[in-house]
C-alpha cells in the first residue's frame, strides 16, 4: 500500500503547487498454485545461506576496521557495516530480524555488535515501532549523518535514492516489509541471471511526479491534460481511468541478455477493497501479500473476477 498517497486524478491537478514538491509489463503465471515450489531438500538463496553480496566498499567478509574521515568526525567501520548502512538507507527502515537473516546470514550476534557500533558513532538509530510489545518491531534507520556519510563516499550510484529518519509507526512497518519483499523479488531476478541496478520506492516516484507537474503548472502550459499523461509516460507510470498509479517499489535490473528493464511491485494488505485491488492489477503491478493476508485478498480477487496473481512472501 503506497503510504498516504498512491494515485491522483489527472483532472485534479490544481491542488499541486510548484513549491510542493510502458515498457510492457510481464505478469507472473496465474493462478498462484502454478508457481514453482521448492522441494523439502532445496534451499532458497534468499534464506540464511544466501551468499553475501559484494559491497562497493569491498568484501563483506573482511572484518578489518577502516577509518573514514568525514568533516569533524572519523568513523571506524567494517565493510559489512557500510553494507548495512547502504541497505537501510535504500529502504528508509529495516526490520533488524530481517537484516540478521539477509545481510548477516543469520548471525544475530555479529549484527547486534555491528549495530551497536553504528548507533554509537551516530550513523544509525534503532527504535521500536510500537509502545505495545506484542505489536512492536525493532527497526533500523540512518541518521542524517549516516545518510551524508554514505552519499559523500559514493558507495552507491548517484541515481539511487537514500533516506534517513523514522516516519509514522504504520509507515515504518510497511517500509520494513518492503525490505523483506525486495529479497524475494531480487532472488527471482538473480535466479534468472539478472543483475539488480537500483530500487525506487513510491516516495521517490511521487516526488518526481509532483515536481514535474508543479513545473508544468508554473509555466502555464496549455493542454495540461495531455501534459499530465506525457509526464506519466516519461516516468513509465500507468494511468488507469484518469489516475496515475504508483507502485510501492520499483526494481530496475539488467537481464541476462543485457536488456535494462524493471518490475513494479505492490504490497497489498488486508485493508485493500475490490476497487483498489482491481486498480493495481490493471496497472500491471506484481502483487504480493503477507501470508496471513493472501487468502482473503484472493477471495476478493475471485469475487470481483480480477485477473492477477497474488503472491505470498
Amino acid at each position: 500500500m503506497s503510504r498516504g498517497y498512491d494515485s491522483f486524478d489527472l483532472d485534479d491537478f490544481g491542488r499541486f503547487a510548484p513549491e510542493r514538491l510502458h515498457e510492457k509489463w510481464q505478469r507472473r503465471e496465474y493462478p498462484e498454485e502454478r508457481e514453482q515450489k521448492r522441494g523439502a531438500g532445496e534451499t532458497s538463496t534468499s534464506e540464511h545461506s544466501r551468499e553475501l553480496p559484494k559491497s562497493p566498499a569491498g568484501d563483506l567478509r573482511d572484518e578489518t576496521l577502516n577509518a573514514y574521515r568525514d568533516r569533524e568526525h572519523t568513523y571506524s567501520l567494517r565493510n559489512s557495516e557500510i553494507h548495512t548502512l547502504i541497505e537501510t538507507g535504500k529502504f528508509r527502515v529495516v526490520d533488524t530480524g530481517d537484516l540478521a537473516r539477509f545481510a548477516y546470514a543469520g548471525n544475530r550476534e555479529q549484527m547486534d555488535s555491528e549495530l551497536r557500533n553504528l548507533v554509537r558513532q551516530g550513523l544509525a538509530e534503532q527504535r521500536n515501532t510500537s509502545v505495545f510489545k506484542k505489536d512492536s518491531r525493532q527497526v533500523l534507520t540512518l541518521t542524517k549523518h549516516g545518510q551524508h556519510f554514505i552519499r559523500k563516499r559514493d558507495f552507491l550510484p548517484k541515481e539511487q535514492a537514500l533516506y534517513h529518519g523514522f516516519v509514522k509507526p504504520k509507515e515504518a512497518n510497511h517500509d520494513a516489509d518492503l525490505y523483506r519483499l525486495y529479497q524475494k523479488v531480487a532472488d527471482d531476478i538473480e535466479r534468472k541471471g539478472g543483475h539488480i541496478l537500483r530500487v525506487a520506492l513510491d516516495y521517490e516516484l511521487k516526488e518526481k511526479l509532483y515536481r514535474k507537474l508543479g513545473e508544468a503548472q508554473a509555466r502555464n502550459e496549455a493542454r495540461l491534460d495531455l501534459k499530465k499523461q506525457t509526464l506519466a509516460r516519461e516516468l513509465e507510470l500507468p494511468v488507469v481511468e484518469g489516475k496515475v498509479i504508483l507502485p510501492d517499489m520499483r526494481v530496475e535490473y539488467e537481464t541476462q541478455e543485457g536488456e535494462r528493464t524493471r518490475v513494479d511491485v505492490e504490497l497489498a494488505t488486508s485493508n485493500y477493497h475490490g476497487n483498489h485491488l482491481a486498480e493495481k492489477a490493471r496497472a500491471g503491478f506484481q502483487i504480493y501479500a503477507r501470508s496471513q493476508d493472501a487468502d482473503g485478498l484472493r477471495r476478493i480477487r475471485d469475487e470481483r473476477e480480477i485477473t492477477t496473481a497474488i503472491l505470498s512472501f
